[in-house]
């Protein structure tokens, strides 16, 4: 568990200096927008991942990939849907598990290109007999101007009982770098 909470510190301390360095004081004016691109976009971003768990858990470290597609509803406020492939590794065994996550949150913009976001979903099994219930995430990200797109969360799982290879409950800390392209 110290070895979680000291990657997990520095990801975020690493994250902190990063996102600090572009904040820069805001008058309040009737003139002055924000630079945050208006809302009603679209974007489709490829991304990267790698989580691992607590000491308690059963499994070891998992990674995937993903496909996100997010909607600007404003400049504040995002929906999202998300695809892609993840495999899981058990403590102390050569067992994966390998699913499909399929995923729809919210992304809020507090801060300027800073996110706070969250995502709902479920899991499709890829080996028969194997079952994935419940996926729910929380986090934050950053999205740089260029397309970049860096956020750490936690990913909970709930699996169905009746499942051959069944663990109730677990979660990761996941680590997500992405690449955004407006359509």
């Amino acid at each position: 568990m110290k070895t979680i909470t000291k990657l997990f510190a520095t990801t975020l301390t690493a994250f902190a200096i990063l996102t600090s360095t572009n904040l820069k004081a805001q008058t309040m004016g009737a003139t002055e927008s924000t630079t945050r691109e208006s809302g009603m976009a679209f974007k489709i971003g490829a991304g990267v991942n790698y989580g691992i768990f607590p000491d308690r858990s059963e499994m070891d470290y998992g990674y995937g990939a993903d496909v996100k597609l997010q909607y600007d509803l404003s400049p504040f406020v995002a929906v999202t849907a998300s695809g892609g492939y993840t495999r899981l590794k058990w403590k102390g065994s050569p067992l994966k598990f390998e699913f499909i996550p399929l995923l729809g949150g919210v992304r809020v913009f507090p801060i300027e290109r800073m996110y706070l976001a969250t995502e709902l979903g479920s899991g499709l099994a890829i080996k028969e007999g194997a079952n994935m219930n419940f996926i729910y995430t929380g986090g934050l990200g950053y999205e740089w101007k260029n397309g970049l797109d860096l956020g750490v969360k936690y990913e909970g799982y709930v699996n169905n009982s009746a499942s051959d290879l069944y663990f109730m409950k677990t979660g990761q800390f996941n680590l997500r770098l992405a690449y955004n392209f407006k359509l």
